[in-house]
Protein backbone atom coordinates (compact mmCIF):
# COMPACT_ATOMS: atom_id res chain seq x y z
CA UNK A 1 0.00 0.00 0.00
CA UNK A 2 1.21 3.33 -1.07
CA UNK A 3 1.58 5.98 1.82
CA UNK A 4 -0.04 9.36 0.99
CA UNK A 5 0.96 12.06 3.02
CA UNK A 6 -1.62 13.79 5.35
CA UNK A 7 -2.41 17.51 5.36
CA UNK A 8 -1.32 18.61 8.81
CA UNK A 9 -4.97 18.74 10.86
CA UNK A 10 -5.99 22.58 11.24
CA UNK A 11 -4.56 23.93 14.02
CA UNK A 12 -1.76 21.07 15.03
CA UNK A 13 1.95 22.07 15.21
CA UNK A 14 4.13 20.62 12.37
CA UNK A 15 7.80 21.01 13.42
CA UNK A 16 7.02 21.20 17.84
CA UNK A 17 9.58 23.44 19.50
CA UNK A 18 12.37 21.36 20.92
CA UNK A 19 16.06 22.43 21.91
CA UNK A 20 17.29 22.16 18.86
CA UNK A 21 15.01 23.58 16.79
CA UNK A 22 15.15 26.64 18.83
CA UNK A 23 18.80 26.38 18.24
CA UNK A 24 18.67 26.44 14.55
CA UNK A 25 15.92 29.01 14.42
CA UNK A 26 17.72 30.69 16.76
CA UNK A 27 20.64 30.47 14.16
CA UNK A 28 18.99 31.25 11.18
CA UNK A 29 18.00 34.83 12.62
CA UNK A 30 21.41 35.56 13.60
CA UNK A 31 22.51 34.86 10.27
CA UNK A 32 19.08 37.54 9.20
CA UNK A 33 20.45 39.94 11.75
CA UNK A 34 23.91 39.97 10.41
CA UNK A 35 23.61 40.05 6.76
CA UNK A 36 21.00 43.14 7.57
CA UNK A 37 23.62 44.85 9.78
CA UNK A 38 26.38 44.54 7.03
CA UNK A 39 23.92 45.74 4.74
CA UNK A 40 23.09 49.16 7.21
CA UNK A 41 26.75 49.58 7.47
CA UNK A 42 27.70 49.47 3.53
CA UNK A 43 24.86 51.65 2.76
CA UNK A 44 25.82 55.24 1.97
CA UNK A 45 24.52 58.36 4.03
CA UNK A 46 22.98 60.27 1.32
CA UNK A 47 20.67 56.76 0.46
CA UNK A 48 20.62 56.65 4.19
CA UNK A 49 18.87 60.81 4.51
CA UNK A 50 16.78 60.46 1.17
CA UNK A 51 15.23 57.10 2.77
CA UNK A 52 14.72 59.44 6.45
CA UNK A 53 13.43 62.01 4.47
CA UNK A 54 10.73 59.16 2.78
CA UNK A 55 9.68 58.26 5.84
CA UNK A 56 8.79 61.57 7.21
CA UNK A 57 7.20 62.88 4.11
CA UNK A 58 4.73 59.57 4.29
CA UNK A 59 3.79 60.64 7.87
CA UNK A 60 3.27 63.93 6.68
CA UNK A 61 0.81 62.47 4.34
CA UNK A 62 -0.77 60.01 6.21
CA UNK A 63 -1.74 62.75 8.77
CA UNK A 64 0.57 61.16 11.59
CA UNK A 65 1.83 64.60 11.91
CA UNK A 66 -0.66 66.20 13.87
CA UNK A 67 -0.85 63.47 16.10
CA UNK A 68 2.55 63.33 16.81
CA UNK A 69 2.47 67.06 17.29
CA UNK A 70 0.09 66.90 20.15
CA UNK A 71 1.63 64.05 21.83
CA UNK A 72 4.89 66.34 21.92
CA UNK A 73 4.30 68.79 25.18
CA UNK A 74 3.56 65.22 27.26
CA UNK A 75 6.48 63.98 26.01
CA UNK A 76 8.60 66.87 27.20
CA UNK A 77 6.59 66.50 30.39
CA UNK A 78 7.90 63.49 30.97
CA UNK A 79 11.59 63.88 29.90
CA UNK A 80 11.77 67.16 32.30
CA UNK A 81 10.44 64.82 35.51
CA UNK A 82 13.23 62.63 34.82
CA UNK A 83 15.70 65.06 34.66
CA UNK A 84 14.34 66.60 37.87
CA UNK A 85 14.99 63.08 39.41
CA UNK A 86 18.02 61.76 38.16
CA UNK A 87 19.60 65.58 38.38
CA UNK A 88 20.74 66.03 34.69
Amino acid sequence: MDKQRRAPRKGRIQNPLNRANARKFRARWELVNAAEQKELQLTPLDQKLRQLAALMSSADAMGWSEVLASEEAEVRERWNRLRAIFGE
